[in-house]
């Protein structure tokens, strides 16, 4: 029982480790950014803080990302579904860093209501975990396509006025299209309208919230 315990223990340190360096922004693992190279557009002042609001809320989904496959991979019923969300939650950290350097970049700042959402996305993670891999790949699949389908009409907002902001968008949404055609790949299963309709809704509360703080 003690070791047990001690065991449990370990695992929440791993992960609370793993929270406090998403949301503070600290990774040694970085894929070189999309755009780059490309040169600076000048924007005007209100459509500057636009953009800035549609990363920042960029920036917050990846937070939720990572929360998401992190809860998901400390519950997951065997261990190459462990190391699919770990290898999945690298990539999303890729993405996090690109917002964070295109915040910075424009003179943003990251939402400060990140921490509520990693809880909750976490919380989420840990629950649909405790149903099984296939559920637990629906989730990655449901969430995955929100992201897809956000990304495009923040692409379609931005369009050429912004390529260094676009091309990040871009690559994204490729990325985010592979996860959740391979969380179908590894059994997913679709998850029952509720729940996809409260997805949704906590999606938009997010994006409501963080394009403004």
């Amino acid at each position: 029982m003690r070791k047990q315990a001690h065991h449990w223990l370990d695992v929440l340190m791993i992960e609370l480790d793993r929270g406090l360096k998403t949301l503070t922004h600290k990774s040694n693992h970085l894929v070189p950014r999309p755009g780059k190279n490309e040169p600076e557009t000048e924007l005007s002042e209100a459509r500057k803080q636009h953009t800035i609001g549609l990363m920042r809320i960029n920036h917050t989904g990846e937070v939720c990302a990572q929360a998401l496959y992190n809860g998901q991979a400390m519950l997951a019923k065997n261990s190459t579904t462990r190391d699919h969300l770990l290898q999945a939650a690298s990539e999303e950290q890729d993405h996090l860093n690109w917002c964070q350097v295109r915040l910075d970049e424009l003179g943003g700042k990251p939402s400060i209501s990140n921490p509520f959402w990693y809880l909750h996305s976490f919380i989420l993670g840990a629950i649909a975990a405790k149903f099984g891999d296939p559920v637990s790949y629906g989730f990655v699949m449901e969430t995955e396509r929100q992201v897809e389908n956000h990304l495009q009409e923040h692409i379609e907002d931005i369009g050429d006025s912004d390529v260094r902001s676009l091309k990040i968008l871009k690559q994204m949404q490729a990325d985010e299209i592979r996860h959740g055609s391979h969380a179908q790949a590894a059994g997913g299963l679709e998850l029952p309208k509720p729940v996809k309709n409260i997805m949704t809704v906590m999606s938009q509360l997010m994006k409501l919230i963080s394009y403004r703080i």
